[in-house]
């Protein structure tokens, strides 16, 4: 009798226990909706590349081999060298950082010439295009000067057999709102029609839907 009443017991825990869970579940607060960062790049033909975490940046300071060197960007954006400390460069151009690391080092050495070139680029997500939905490799791309909509379908491996190409819709920041356009990714893709081909820029989101059979 007592492992029947000590059985219908832990029963009886373990659904409060689940109730509790569930309600606590649902009484979860809604998230804001994610910060609008919108890009640096608005025109098409006035682009420059942006650094980002996860870049290495290689830095020359003429007659100063002790103190030139690569370096890696840090998640928050900044990189640590040899006599400035903390320099914050995410979101500068490779000029802009030089130009910021030379007058800190003017305090150290007598007129520095400084260079700064970037490899293993990434850019900062706000400068990175994104294609979720029904591409074969949905992910963020790396933008490039004059991508089009067609080397941005080559690069996630074109559509799955379920996608609705036609109804796909990119989303672009324009003076700080979302603005939706349609895409006629089919069109382009499968008949060839280059008139459906588009400009895209740093930023922009692409969302390709499934069909509907």
């Amino acid at each position: 009798m007592r492992s029947i009443a000590s059985t219908a017991q832990l029963f009886s825990m373990g659904a409060l226990t689940l109730a509790l869970s569930l309600s606590g579940c649902s009484s979860h607060p809604t998230l804001p909706t994610a910060t609008i960062q919108p890009s640096a790049t608005t025109q098409v033909d006035d682009y420059n590349y942006l650094i980002g975490p996860n870049d290495t940046l290689e830095v020359f300071v003429w007659r100063n081999p002790e103190i030139s060197g690569s370096f890696i960007v840090r998640p928050d954006g900044k990189i640590l060298t040899p006599l400035v400390e903390e320099i914050d460069v995410a979101g500068l151009k490779p000029s802009q950082v030089a130009e910021r690391i030379t007058k800190e080092l003017a305090n150290y050495v007598r007129e520095p010439k400084v260079t700064v070139s970037v490899t293993n680029f990434n850019g900062p997500f706000s400068e990175q295009v994104r294609v979720i939905g029904e591409a074969s490799t949905p992910k963020a791309i790396n933008y490039s000067e004059h991508m089009t909509l067609l080397d941005l379908v080559i690069q996630v491996g074109g559509l799955t057999e379920y996608a609705d190409g036609n109804d796909a819709v990119l989303i672009r920041i324009q003076d700080g709102k979302r603005v939706e356009y349609a895409l006629r990714v089919d069109d382009l893709v499968k008949d060839g029609d280059i008139s459906a081909n588009v400009d895209i820029l740093p930023g922009d989101i692409v969302i390709i839907p499934e069909a509907w059979f």
